[in-house]
């Protein structure tokens, strides 16, 4: 599978699966790890509780974990490929439950993915407004 739109679209089912199996600890990362080079590298901002970046498949897994510990429910919403090929562009309008506060939040994120051989090899995530999330996930 080489078409980043496949690509792309098979990640986010795997992830959408991900976050609907529950709690931290209940997924695995096995169903998403296909869409995701041996050496990918995810940058997060760094004010979010996320934050970082996380490297390779076993920093990924520990991410959806972190996800998870973070996020009581996390939807994927409207999503928008603005741009495929080794680079592509991706706006996904998200609606989330923090597992610390319970508050709903709606939200965009720009994503910037490459894609190399098939494979996610590096994510850059861009928030509308980090300091928004990360305050409402303090409890």
């Amino acid at each position: 599978m080489t078409d980043p739109a496949a690509v792309l679209n098979g990640m986010y089912r795997a992830e959408a699966e991900y976050f609907a199996a529950g709690g931290p600890g209940t997924a695995s990362f096995a169903p998403l790890a296909p869409y995701f080079a041996e050496d990918v590298v995810l940058h997060q901002a760094g004010g979010l509780p996320f934050g970082g970046d996380w490297r390779g498949h076993s920093g990924m897994a520990e991410f959806f974990l972190a996800m998870s510990r973070t996020w009581e429910s996390f939807e994927i919403g409207e999503q928008e490929f603005l741009a495929l090929g080794t680079t592509s562009v991706v706006r996904t309008q998200v609606r989330a439950r923090t597992r610390a506060t319970g508050r709903e939040l709606e939200f965009p994120i720009l994503q910037a993915l490459r894609i190399e051989d098939g494979r996610i090899a590096e994510v850059w995530p861009f928030y509308w407004d980090t300091a928004a999330i990360a305050s409402a996930c303090r409890s």
